[in-house]
């Protein structure tokens, strides 16, 4: 039987898309962010936050797994919280021209990789050209982000690889919604309300 919610299902695939939380979205999760949409059908939807760093750096990552570090590049690299799910677990944002152990194809230009291959070849320089590194991950229940985006918390808009991998964090939110044509400093917080 086909529902509405079938129906708007099939027209709101999110995958390989930007949320970007509206002004009025004061969650301390979500407050500015700007999160890539990795996975999203009738069961729910996931996706990592880009630009919400944390104060630790690759290195320690590598030190806490015992990976030895050949690259001193990669030590330094920003860490982010990708989303108040699995906090414990990585989750790496690359460019799609390797495949590691456990690595789920978004598109043609990007992957997200949980493997501990991907971080070892990072520590040693043979990693993915562009990547982004997150702890944890953002995630929706079937229909629950449908709901938000009707309640005005979200704007969605297609991908843009350049702000995930080459835009400094502080940036992304403004860039982001400009990619769409919105001047997000211009929303007023009460967009779709009487």
């Amino acid at each position: 039987m086909i529902t509405v919610d079938t129906i708007r299902m099939e027209q709101t695939n999110l995958t390989n898309q930007f949320l970007i939380a509206m002004p009025s979205l004061k969650d301390p999760n979500f407050e500015r962010t700007v999160t890539y949409i990795c996975a999203h059908n009738e069961e729910g939807a996931m996706g990592i936050v880009i630009n919400k760093p944390l104060d630790i750096e690759l290195g320690e990552i590598f030190e806490q797994m015992e990976i030895p570090i050949n690259d001193p590049d990669a030590y330094a690299k920003k860490i982010f919280h990708g989303g108040p799910v699995h906090t414990d677990r990585g989750f790496i944002l690359h460019n799609a021209n390797q495949q590691w152990d456990s690595s789920i194809i978004v598109s043609e230009e990007i992957c997200v990789t949980t493997s501990k291959d991907i971080l070892e070849a990072i520590a040693e320089g043979d990693g993915p050209k562009d990547s982004l590194i997150a702890l944890g991950y953002a995630g929706w229940a079937g229909g629950q982000l449908e709901q938000e985006i009707m309640d005005n918390a979200w704007l969605s808009g297609p991908a843009d690889r350049d702000i995930i991998f080459n835009t400094p964090y502080e940036h992304c939110w403004e860039l982001a919604a400009g990619h769409m044509g919105v001047d997000i400093d211009k929303l007023s917080s009460d967009i779709g309300h009487a």
